[in-house]
Parts: C-alpha cells; sequence; structure tokens
C-alpha cells in the first residue's frame, strides 16, 4: 500500500523553541514540529513560513544540514510577513512548507577550491553549506569565505564567523561599505576582494557559491567569470516573488525559469544575460 504524499500546500505546525537577535531587526528562530517528522534539507533550500493571520513568505534555510533536532531560519524584518515571524518567541507557533528549491551542489565540487561570497544577509542561506563544507573539508582543496556588510554592526553571525576563520583550510575575508571608528578591517564592496580570494588558486578549479543582494551577485559573477572560473561553476541564489513554492502560480517566473522550482540556486552561465538587462 501506498501512503498518500502530503499536500505542499498544506502548512505543518512549527514551535519556535529558540530565538537568537542577530542584530537590530533580524533574528534567528528555531524550530521544531508539532506533529509531523522533522523534514530534511539540503543547503540552498528555502521553506515557506506562515505567520497565522497575517501571510507568508519564502524564507531560506539557516541551520546545520547534520543538525536533525531542529531547523533555522534568520529572518529580516521588511515587512508585515517577515515582522510577525521574525518577532515570535518562544513557545509561539508558525506554519511551515517545505523544504523547497534547488540546492547548493557541493558534492560534486570534490577535489576542488571552493569560494563563498555573501553580501549582508546572503550569509544565513549561505551558512548550511559552509558547515557542511568544513565537516567535510578534506574532500575540498580549500575553503575561503569573502563576507561583505554595509557596516561592521550589521555583519551576521559574527562570532561564528569569527570561529571559521580560526579553523585550519578555512580562509575568511571580511569587508564593510562604511567603517565605524572600531574597525580595523577592509572598506569596500566584496569585489575588491575577488583576487585576494582566487589568490594562487587556478580559476578553472575554482566553485563558488554567492548570494546577496542581486546587484552584489550580478558583479560578483561577472568578475569571478572575467577571472576566468567557470561560469557553469559559479552558483548564486535567486529569489523573486516567491508565493507557491511549487511553480503553479506564476510569481516566481523569470525567463524560462520558476524560481521556486528551478532555484532558488542557479548556475550562472544559465542566467547570466537575464542578469545583465535592467529591470528584468
Amino acid at each position: 500500500m501506498t501512503l498518500p504524499l502530503p499536500d505542499p500546500m498544506l502548512p505543518m505546525r512549527f514551535r519556535v523553541v529558540e530565538r537568537f537577535d542577530e542584530q537590530p531587526g533580524v533574528a534567528s528562530l528555531a524550530l521544531v514540529p508539532v506533529e509531523d517528522a522533522m523534514p530534511l534539507f539540503r543547503p540552498g533550500q528555502f521553506n515557506m513560513l506562515y505567520a497565522f493571520g497575517i501571510g507568508e513568505a519564502a524564507i531560506s534555510i539557516s541551520g546545520d544540514p547534520h543538525e536533525h533536532g531542529w531547523m533555522v531560519h534568520t529572518i529580516r524584518e521588511v515587512g508585515a510577513v517577515s515582522r510577525a515571524l521574525a518577532r515570535i518567541h518562544p513557545g509561539g507557533m508558525l506554519g511551515l512548507r517545505g523544504p523547497f528549491g534547488a540546492h547548493w551542489p557541493l558534492r560534486r565540487q570534490s577535489g576542488r577550491h571552493l569560494l563563498f561570497v555573501a553580501g549582508g544577509l546572503g550569509l544565513a542561506p549561505l551558512r548550511p553549506a559552509i558547515l557542511q563544507a568544513l565537516r567535510e573539508k578534506t574532500r575540498y582543496a580549500s575553503l575561503t569565505l569573502v563576507c561583505g556588510a554595509r557596516a561592521p554592526e550589521q555583519m551576521l553571525y559574527r562570532d561564528e564567523v569569527d570561529g571559521w576563520a580560526r579553523q585550519p583550510g578555512m580562509d575568511v575575508l571580511r569587508i564593510v561599505d562604511h567603517a565605524n571608528a572600531g574597525w580595523t578591517g577592509r572598506v569596500g564592496v566584496v569585489t575588491t576582494l575577488l583576487g585576494a580570494a582566487l589568490g594562487p588558486h587556478d580559476p578553472e578549479s575554482v566553485s563558488a557559491f554567492v548570494c546577496g543582494p542581486e546587484i552584489m551577485m550580478r558583479f560578483t559573477a561577472r568578475d569571478l567569470a572575467i577571472a576566468g572560473v567557470p561560469g557553469g561553476r559559479i552558483w548564486l541564489s535567486l529569489e523573486r516573488n516567491m508565493k507557491c513554492a511549487i511553480g503553479r502560480c506564476g510569481r516566481c517566473q523569470w525567463g524560462p525559469d520558476f524560481l521556486c522550482r528551478d532555484g532558488p540556486v542557479l548556475p550562472y552561465d544559465r542566467v547570466a544575460r537575464r542578469l545583465a538587462i535592467k529591470e528584468l
């Protein structure tokens, strides 16, 4: 007898068990299911989170894929739904559908140099991939993270990133748009660090994973490709107007792709022309 598959449009009830204020207006929620089994996910996938009585939003999964006790999402308050979700405290409930979408293809990069490039909140969707790569770092030639933010106080996961920087085989380069009195690091945009991040590596042997504001991803991917990184080895996470998460409503259609179904992770050589068209 075959059991019926769960309805992908029906949210499961999840309870918030921990809440962390990452910075003003940004919180991480650790969630556990109330009745259902904990769904497994791959780095780069997203869930649809539902604030009861308010609405639903697509939120990337930002927890450790090897931690099956709970699921973590980092949420920035940008509207009514995300504000309501980010402000749920332990014991509160929300709805969850997912996981959905394509993932960062880490397992296909054995022996290569992995470069993670994050801008602002883009570190949240990359965090599961970084954690997995650190667990399996003997599989790869090297690991590098380029991490940018508008200001030092807006650096996401600062203590954890400090810990990553201390791990053998992991290089971390940080930069901010605007420095404050206590900042002694680099100032500028993340693309200015790409030369240092590629360093002595043959660009043909680099696999890059990029997430952040779309303009940052467009220029980062372009500059990596100009430097010689193959377009098929540069992946971007693109989340646009996701509504149903299963490719039925058409809200997230972008050219031939439905980003909730075919993405959000897509190779640069597949989307480069569309990224270059303003207002598309």
